[in-house]
């Protein structure tokens, strides 16, 4: 049985990833996230503030498989209104706290086979978008980490990242939240509709199986094609 931990597993993309990883009770499945669940089936649920607390320990986890690092922030504001706190407040969500659980949980997944890390990013951090200078800057520094870590962790631990454009989550439900934002927001993407979780999830599961095991330090677009496309 495979073991994985997905940090912020209780909405959003990382709901759809632990629902994937959890089919059949294939795998044990350990979600740490401010707000928890129920335990089910193989998968158990922890609460942390992956910022202000510390993580659990899991003494009587022999290895891992995966760790998935989920949490992230939108803050969308003219470079006038941002303010240095959003710029802080933003790198300590997004790479700060990845590095916390990375280093948390590294002796793991250096002792489990085929140990794999992924990471989010945005398409926002290859294409200029404007009132994203704050959360842009912080996941261009995920993908700095994703890039450093799979040179310094080859061959035991792979490491991987993937950058959505605006996908339907309860993070994103601001941007969702009148039938024009929605219209418009489809209208910007080649593919005219917006993300739904398991479109993200399902890359977020093959980059953590054996399928993927030739891969590592890749950022991959899933974004509807604004990234690379202009129709």
């Amino acid at each position: 049985m495979k073991k994985y931990i997905v940090v912020g597993g209780t909405s959003g993309i990382g709901a759809e990833i632990v629902s994937l990883l959890s089919q059949n009770n294939e795998n044990q499945v350990i979600v740490i996230s401010r707000k928890t669940k129920e335990d089910f089936g193989n998968v158990s649920y922890y609460s942390a503030d992956i910022l202000n607390e510390e993580l659990p320990d899991f003494k009587d986890l022999e290895f891992l498989n995966g760790l998935v690092y989920c949490p992230g922030s939108i803050t969308l504001k003219p470079i006038n209104s941002l303010k240095e706190e959003d710029f802080l407040n933003d790198f300590h969500i997004n790479v700060l706290g990845a590095v916390k659980a990375i280093k948390r949980y590294l002796p793991l997944l250096k002792k489990g086979e085929n140990g794999n890390l992924v990471l989010f990013s945005t398409v926002a951090v290859q294409t200029g978008m404007p009132f994203h200078a704050s959360i842009a800057t912080a996941k261009g520094g995920v993908e700095a980490l994703t890039r450093s870590l799979s040179a310094e962790l080859a061959p035991k631990v792979r490491v991987n990242c993937i950058a959505p454009s605006l996908t339907d989550t309860p993070m994103a439900a601001m941007l969702l939240s009148n039938d024009t934002k929605r219209e418009n927001a489809l209208k910007r993407h080649p593919m005219q509709s917006v993300g739904e979780p398991k479109d993200i999830a399902s890359v977020a599961e093959f980059l953590l199986s054996d399928n993927a095991k030739w891969m590592t330090g890749q950022v991959i677009h899933i974004d509807g094609g604004i990234g690379n496309l202009k129709v």
